[in-house]
């Protein structure tokens, strides 16, 4: 039977094909979707867990138990699950484990745009890389192998194209993996130092085992061509690319195993064109260990390491004719991001900027603070920045304690928030934390998290009272606010920057976009009393406009928040619209 699949939809299908038992995941695009379809199939175990650290344990723990297992996540979430990931090296599984980490060349939805391949090579660990959802299922089933085989977590590189691109997939049935009891090993999984050491040769050891099964596995293939003037050498969407300009005119080495890669079967491709052409997207790593091969091979000269490839990219650095793709009649206009109408960020972000308050923030929806008109977050640059920052920033000098906040979301807070915060406290930092809480994970699609009362699969669960907690760790001054209504997180604000204690407040408010949020209904703008003082505009609501300077509501958008009449100094905003 074939079905059409997303890359990641595939993936989680060869997750239940192979027999996985365990799946727990981190949300982040471009890798959320994995575990979302995996958590279709009730033969699957699938959770989200606080952060990437606790869902990679949680996956080697299950592998210790003897079942195969799964974590998932975007790039920069594999920095948090490095930990494991480098020590598990050395331990080695028990049943078969991957590592799921998808990329993001372009930064479509990230703050970088690192190259997982380098976490590969500094674990020692296979990293195999599909080119299409096909090759996702595939690779998926054969990394379990892999891992059993060779006695080693497995890592699984997706990237924006492929896991969000559909392609046609033979499905196949479940099969049970293997029985692995658990078996006491200390001298294998205790990595204290005098157990540590002798596990860096069987490490190397492996590696270099390695090294010969990329030589031979089908997962490398030479693909033919008549034109030997120049041969390739390319991965995952590249490869798809190169294909689409050229078709099957030059030879083309496609690379599945990317780490470790091969060394006489490189050679050999080379010594058989007249010129070797690398294309891989970000840094050069296919083409770095051509080069130390004594293999002349181009690439980054011609395409450089930033951003993402195309098909039409590839042809004109290699004077090919242009890639024939559809263009559209009409013009697009640009669309930059913006918070939703009726998002509840959006009246805490401007009581901070009314405030002149500097704000330190983390990645999120609330990322979107920074833009204008609200222009009221200073920072974005990783999970629970806008806590442990805050510390930093204020240590150094005190007076920014009076001016200055750390901004992060709920599911932020619990990833790596807490222990920011458990900082403050112990090392006596005054400083203002704001929380804000929309009752669930927003930017990535809506997924439960430990704050929300339900788990992956809906079902209801045990929830963080982060009053409680923030409290628990010692905390004495912790707040409630809605963030609709202006003058309380005014007064909050302003009470709570002006102490010299540490102190959190929550910004309280679900997602406008949640299914199960009932809205007031549209407002109108009452052109007579309009006197176009544009007022309204400093929210940066999407539903408000300006016609004929006038302030004119957007029906079909307005959700009724009633931040933007707060504003109003003439009443011309609040009045329900007739629907």
């Amino acid at each position: 039977m074939k079905k059409l699949m997303l890359g990641n939809e595939a993936v989680a299908r060869g997750l239940w094909e192979a027999g996985c038992r365990f799946v727990s995941s981190y949300p982040g695009t471009p890798s959320t979707e994995i575990t979302e379809f995996a958590a279709l199939y009730p033969e699957i175990h699938a959770e989200w867990a606080p952060n990437e650290k606790v869902a990679a344990e949680g996956a080697f723990g299950a592998s210790l138990a003897g079942k195969r297992s799964f974590c998932g996540m975007k790039h920069v979430g594999l920095n948090v699950a490095a930990d494991l990931l480098n020590t598990v090296s050395y331990t080695g599984v028990n049943a078969g484990m991957i590592i799921g980490v998808a990329d993001d060349a372009g930064m479509h939805s990230s703050q970088n745009e690192q190259d997982s391949r380098h976490y590969a090579i500094m674990a020692k660990v296979p990293m195999l890389e599909p080119s299409d959802s096909a090759e996702a299922l595939a690779f998926t089933k054969y990394a379990f192998e892999l891992s059993e085989e060779y006695d080693t977590p497995v890592l699984l590189k997706m990237c924006t194209r492929i896991a969000h691109a559909q392609n046609q997939v033979e499905l196949g049935e479940r099969a049970e993996g293997p029985e692995r009891p658990y078996v006491t090993n200390p001298a294998k999984y205790t990595m204290m130092p005098a157990k540590a050491r002798p596990r860096h040769p069987v490490v190397e050891a492996r590696y270099l085992r390695l090294v010969e099964l990329a030589e031979g596995t089908p997962l490398n293939r030479i693909e033919d061509g008549a034109d030997r003037s120049m041969g390739f050498i390319t991965s995952s969407t590249s490869y798809q690319y190169v294909k689409e300009v050229f078709g099957d005119r030059h030879p083309v080495l496609k690379l599945g195993l990317v780490n470790p890669l091969p060394v006489e079967k490189l050679r050999a491709f080379a010594a058989s064109v007249d010129r070797v052409v690398v294309v891989e997207e970000l840094d050069g790593i296919i083409e770095r260990h051509c080069r130390a091969l004594g293999i002349p091979a181009v690439g980054k000269e011609l395409f450089g390491n930033i951003g993402e490839l195309s098909q039409n990219i590839v042809a004109e650095k290699l004077g090919a004719a242009p890639h024939k793709g559809v263009k559209l009649d009409v013009s697009v206009p640009p669309r930059p991001p913006v918070m939703c109408a009726g998002c509840p960020h959006r009246g805490l972000f401007y009581t901070l900027k009314r405030n002149k308050l500097t704000a330190l923030s983390d990645i999120g929806c609330y990322t979107l603070g920074a833009v204008p008109p609200l222009s009221a977050s200073d920072t974005c640059i990783d999970m629970g920045f806008g806590v442990s920052g805050l510390h930093g920033f204020n240590k150094v000098d005190p007076a920014n304690a009076k001016k200055t906040v750390g901004v992060v979301g709920d599911s932020t807070f619990i990833h790596s928030g807490i222990t920011g915060l458990v900082n403050i406290v112990y090392n006596d930092s005054p400083g203002t934390v704001v929380i804000l809480d929309n009752s669930i994970t927003g930017m990535t699609g809506h997924q439960q998290n430990p704050t929300t009362g339900f788990n992956l699969k809906g079902d209801p669960c045990a929830s963080i009272d982060l009053e409680t907690l923030c409290r628990a760790v010692g905390v004495k001054r912790v707040r409630v606010v809605d963030p609709y209504d202006l003058e309380a997180c005014d007064r909050a604000v302003k009470e709570e920057v002006a102490a010299d204690e540490p102190s959190v407040i929550i910004s309280r408010r679900p997602c406008a976009l949640l299914k199960n949020v009932k809205h007031a209904g549209p407002i109108t703008a009452d052109a007579e009393k309009c006197v176009g003082c544009r007022s309204c505009m400093q929210i940066g609501c999407p539903a408000i406009s300006i016609v004929d300077r006038k302030a004119v509501v957007d029906a079909t958008l307005c959700t009724g928040c009633g931040v933007c009449g707060q504003l109003c100094r003439f009443g011309a905003l609040g009045k329900k619209a007739e629907v």
